[in-house]
């Protein structure tokens, strides 16, 4: 019986600890994803695109809050060619959750920016799904709308 009871405490234990563990790579896959988010914006800013390419994946979908849609090519080239500028990005607030292979962020921001010319400050809410691949964590999809 003293067997059996010393079975079953051992069983509870090492699973209790796998479910730590989980929770744990949870939080430091949540944590990268979000810094990596913010370095998106920074890259963006900063007009470094190279390195935003790297972390948009090929079939990525921009829809940004005035229901313009971009695929990563006219991303890349409407920064290139001054089209859209970054002039600055504040997050006041993000949020991961991890699934399996994928993170979604939802996160709020003030966007200042010039689009065609035209200087527009706007506060905007935003999801943004992010896939696990060989490459590592690709932006696959963005969604933007204006809070005000």
């Amino acid at each position: 019986m003293r067997l059996i009871i010393s079975v079953c405490f051992l069983l509870v234990s090492i699973l209790s600890i796998g479910q730590k563990k989980s929770i744990n790579d949870e939080s430091a896959t949540e944590q990268f994803v979000l810094r990596l988010h913010e370095k998106k914006f920074q890259w963006m800013v900063k007009k470094q695109l190279d390195s935003l390419s790297n972390m948009l994946d090929e079939r990525a979908v921009y829809v940004h809050s005035n229901g313009w849609q971009q695929n990563k090519k006219e991303v890349t080239e409407d920064l290139k060619n001054g089209k859209l500028i970054m002039n600055s990005v504040i997050v006041t607030e993000a949020k991961a959750r991890v699934y399996k292979g994928a993170v979604i962020i939802n996160g709020k921001g003030k966007f200042d920016v010039v689009v065609d010319g035209k200087a527009v400050v706007l506060d905007l809410l935003y999801t943004e799904v992010y896939v696990r691949k060989k490459e590592g964590w690709l932006l696959v999809s963005r969604h933007a709308n204006r809070i005000n």
